[in-house]
């Protein structure tokens, strides 16, 4: 397939166009309250749906992935919290190494397990270099992946990782303060990252009003992602897409 999620990534950076996602956890949502989501996103324009979490423990993803195709054309990407999230009926997963940790299930162990599944599937797999960045409060990945954050307040250690993540081949980076952080990534990690890395970056955790992504779309965030506060409150959609939309950067 010459058309693809990722090829799709790369032409946006190169452009400086921004993209936004809107990360949906399927232990979070119910079908019948989805629909309103699934609308806005549709109506704003957005370019993705993330689909995960750090624990799913019910059998809503299959369901959940199957109303979005009933109901948008917005490509859905798997974002897995372990290796028994996957699906078939997404069009792509984020297969993630947790670089900025020392866990070595979740840099390479629990990827021997998914990958004959990954190579038989249709699935558009794109791999990511995963960063956990402090959010000032444990966070549900920070306990299940059993490993600490970036802090927040260290720059260059966060470029260092995402340095060696792109040496070590990895086609995207997701710098992430984790859901329900108090704090987001800082802008002048985002700024680093971005100016030390060709590939495309992915921010996500703490991010709650349509200034603050825009923040982060112009320190160099190619994608953001938003997830607990469109839970809360799903207006914020046509606000969040417009904001990060309008930011175009120079390359």
């Amino acid at each position: 397939m010459d058309h693809t999620i990722y090829t799709d990534l790369l032409q946006a950076k190169k452009k400086g166009q921004k993209k936004f996602a809107v990360l949906i956890d399927p232990d979070k949502v119910r079908l019948g309250k989805v629909d309103k989501v699934l609308q806005l996103a549709k109506d704003a324009n957005v370019d993705y749906f993330f689909i995960g979490g750090s624990l799913i423990v019910n059998d809503m993803l299959d369901l959940l992935i199957k109303s979005i195709k009933e109901n948008t054309n917005i490509p859905c990407i798997l974002f897995p919290g372990n290796s028994y999230q996957l699906s078939y009926k997404a069009d792509a997963i984020l297969f993630l190494s947790l670089i900025s940790g020392r866990n070595p299930e979740l840099l390479i162990g629990n990827h021997v397990l998914a990958a004959p599944y990954l190579k038989m599937s249709p699935l558009e797999v794109i791999s990511t270099g995963y960063m956990l960045v402090d959010g000032g409060v444990p966070t549900t990945v920070q306990y299940i992946s059993n490993t600490r954050p970036i802090p927040a307040n260290k720059d260059d250690i966060a470029m260092s990782t995402a340095i060696a993540g792109e040496l070590l081949g990895l086609k995207c980076m997701y710098m992430d303060a984790g859901s329900g952080a108090n704090n987001p990534v800082p802008e002048s990690m985002i700024d680093m990252v971005s100016s030390a890395v060709n590939v495309p970056l992915i921010v996500g955790g703490g991010i709650r009003t349509p200034e603050k992504a825009m923040a982060n779309v112009k320190a160099g965030a190619d994608v953001i992602v938003v997830g607990n506060a469109i839970e809360k409150d799903p207006e914020l959609i046509i606000d969040m897409s417009a904001a990060i939309h309008s930011v175009k950067t120079s390359v």
